[in-house]
C-alpha cells in the first residue's frame, strides 16, 4: 500500500506569540475566553500581598490567590538556581491584561518578572460576569 503525497505547507510568519483562545460563549453571551487567570511569583509573602491588593485595589484583577512557599527551580544568568517564592494568580479580563502586565512589571521587585496569561476555556457564567464588572474600567 502507498500513502499519498504529503504537501508541504510553508512556514508561517509568526506576528504575536499569544496564541488565539478558542472562545465558547455562555448563556450570557460572555465569552469565557476573555477571562484569564495571571500567575506572578515573588520572594516573600508580604510582597504577594502587596501585588494582589494592589491589583484589586486598581480594578486590574477580580480576585487574586496567594499560593506558597513553593519551591522554584530555574536557570539564571548560566547557573541553575532554587528559590522559595510565593504565587499570586490573578483572574482578569482580556481587556485589562495589557493594563495588569504593565502594573505587575512596574510594581515587581524583580528584573525579569514571571507573568503569565492562561485563557479559562470554561467556567460558570456567574461567576465569569462578577470578574468582568469587578475589572471594568
Amino acid at each position: 500500500m502507498t500513502r499519498p503525497a504529503q504537501t508541504e505547507r510553508p512556514p508561517q510568519a509568526v506576528e504575536d506569540a499569544r496564541p488565539e483562545p478558542t472562545a465558547v460563549t455562555g448563556a450570557n453571551g460572555l465569552s469565557a475566553a476573555t477571562v484569564l487567570t495571571v500567575l506572578t511569583t515573588t520572594d516573600a509573602e508580604d510582597k504577594a500581598r502587596d501585588l494582589a491588593y494592589g491589583a484589586i485595589r486598581a480594578r486590574l484583577a477580580a480576585c487574586a490567590q496567594i499560593n506558597g512557599p513553593v519551591t522554584s527551580v530555574y536557570r539564571w544568568e548560566g547557573e541553575i538556581e532554587t528559590a522559595h517564592e510565593w504565587q499570586v494568580l490573578l483572574k482578569t479580563t482580556a481587556a485589562r491584561y495589557a493594563a495588569l502586565e504593565a502594573w505587575l512589571t512596574e510594581a515587581h521587585g524583580y528584573d525579569t518578572p514571571e507573568i503569565i496569561a492562561t485563557p479559562v476555556v470554561q467556567g460558570s457564567a456567574a461567576y465569569l460576569e462578577w470578574v468582568r464588572r469587578e475589572t471594568a474600567e
